[in-house]
């Protein structure tokens, strides 16, 4: 993939919105996601950054701009680089982590 996108999958699994890398899967796949308004059912999606994506979560609807990419899978804080919170939310717990996806 070009250097200024990533896979939705992967930065849904980066950013930490979901436990693994098969629930971030599911997640788009089940349709609970959309980029820019529009539902995305492609796990490979390519995003950029400054796209506003909505998360359908289990217990909640979040809006994020995308910030950032990442390489790899790393802590909360790194997590929270990774975009901006759009729908006014607190991001002081980890949405995989509080409730999110299994």
């Amino acid at each position: 993939m070009q250097d200024d996108r990533q896979r939705l999958d992967k930065w849904l699994w980066f950013a930490r919105f979901a436990r693994n890398r098969p629930a971030a899967v599911r997640l788009v796949e089940d349709g609970h996601v959309r980029i820019e308004g529009r539902r995305c059912d492609n796990p490979a999606q390519g995003i950029k950054v400054g796209a506003v994506l909505t998360l359908a979560l289990p217990h909640a609807t979040v809006v994020v701009r995308v910030l950032g990419f990442a390489e790899r899978r790393g802590s909360f804080a790194v997590a929270q680089e990774l975009y901006e919170r759009l729908d006014g939310g607190s991001g002081d717990a980890p949405l995989a982590e509080a409730g999110g996806e299994d």
